[in-house]
């Protein structure tokens, strides 16, 4: 008894699916309508998720090089919303960070594995006749290209010696290499910023870009060299690793008290500097997306609510067309139920549709903007499951009413009306 009762359920909702399918084919242009706010919903959701997944993937490997166990002090860094007033109170309560105060913090921090001095600016670079606008210099002590995990990919590194006697030495990366040394061995040759000349001994492997804008555009000096050149005034941060991940917030805390006190900050004071890791740019990044999300959910609800309703009469007018049939089927034998769950199977099926199709849509945004713009998107499986999930359960759900409505007709009444 069992098995034929499964049979019947099942032979039921693979005939409920084929004349859903059929109807939509035979009604293009209304089907397309009926299912325009669900493909919209379903388009809207998966975009959102796959340019928040691509994001998440591209801030984790790209955006931040500092590692899990890695951490930046700065003269002045902005998080969350926009505060003018606290900016320009930070901006000038905040003075620059100085080379003794990183050989303070170096000689007494217990909880770092490395720390590193770094300055920038831009600047021209030349060589033999050619140069090159908007390159960015950066004065380096020796570990920062370990720290910040630029490999070597010809040559070496700068080291320690030369910085300590300011030689005029030259780390290059890729883009340097390629504008200025294309087939050629770049080492032992001299290069010139803003008209200083620096030898060539090592040239780092490529880096990439970061939303369009390349990594590989530097030229890292020895950082004395850098404050002979432009001084040690401004743009001075330092760069840190801690002893490992579960000793990174201690580490903070550590070089925080250290600076501290070396700038003799009394308990109740600010800190007059900034201290942030990968985790702070990770939890900006979320605190934005969740806010991306949830204005995403009020979109989509809307869409849902009004592709339902949409289906929801559609579904109403065809329990109309079909009131005869009805009437036939149930004077057949065909139970309440049996008819009930032909029209929601279909009303879901209908629905189903209309999510598919906004994957394909969404898929298609998807390979268009990573195509043509540097915004990342991945397209997450569970996202296309939940995206045609959704649809379903939204075509069920409007699909209850008139199904019931369906299931109620009275027979004799329903062959009498005119097909």
């Amino acid at each position: 008894m069992q098995p034929a009762k499964s049979f019947r359920l099942s032979a039921s909702f693979w005939e409920s699916t084929r004349i859903a399918v059929d109807s939509l084919r035979k009604n293009k242009l209304r089907s397309f309508l009926t299912l325009l706010g669900i493909i919209l919903a379903t388009t809207t959701l998966i975009a959102v998720t796959s340019l928040i997944h691509g994001m998440d993937n591209y801030i984790a490997e790209k955006v931040s090089n500092m590692g899990s166990d890695g951490f930046r002090v700065v003269r002045m860094a902005w998080f969350g919303p926009w505060d003018p007033k606290k900016f320009f109170e930070m901006d000038k309560r905040n003075p620059q960070l100085r080379p003794d105060e990183y050989e303070f913090i170096r000689s007494k921090t217990q909880l770092l594995k490395d720390i590193g001095m770094m300055a920038s600016r831009q600047a021209r670079v030349g060589y033999k006749g050619e140069s090159v606008e908007g390159v960015d210099i950066d004065g380096v002590t020796e570990n920062i290209p370990a720290i910040n995990n630029v490999q070597v990919g010809i040559g070496r590194g700068i080291t320690y010696e030369e910085v300590r006697r300011h030689a005029a030495v030259a780390y290059i990366g890729n883009d340097i290499m390629t504008r200025f040394f294309e087939g050629h061995d770049p080492l032992g040759k001299t290069i010139n910023i803003e008209g200083v000349p620096y030898e060539v001994v090592g040239v780092a492997k490529a880096l990439g870009s970061v939303f369009g804008s390349s990594q590989d555009n530097f030229v890292m000096i020895p950082i004395e060299s850098y404050f002979k050149t432009y001084g040690a005034r401004s743009g001075l941060r330092l760069v840190a690793k801690a002893v490992d991940q579960s000793h990174l917030s201690q580490a903070e805390d550590e070089v925080r008290v250290l600076l501290r006190s070396f700038r003799h900050l009394l308990p109740g004071q600010d800190d007059n500097f900034s201290i942030f890791a990968s985790e702070t740019i990770v939890n900006l990044w979320q605190s934005l997306t969740s806010t991306i999300a949830a204005m995403a959910v009020g979109i989509v609800s809307v869409f849902m609510v009004v592709g339902g309703i949409v289906i929801m009469n559609i579904m109403l007018a065809v329990v109309t067309e079909r009131t005869h049939e009805i009437g036939i089927r149930k004077s057949l034998g065909a139970r309440r139920r049996d008819i009930l769950n032909q029209y929601l199977v279909e009303s879901a099926v209908l629905a189903s549709v209309g999510g598919m199709m906004g994957v394909v849509v969404a898929w298609a945004i998807a390979v268009l903007v990573r195509s043509i713009t540097p915004v990342p998107m991945a397209l997450p499986m569970s996202s296309v499951a939940i995206g045609v999930g959704l649809s379903a359960t939204v075509g069920l759900f409007f699909g209850i009413y008139p199904a019931t409505q369906a299931s109620k007709l009275d027979p004799i009444e329903a062959l009498r009306a005119e097909h």
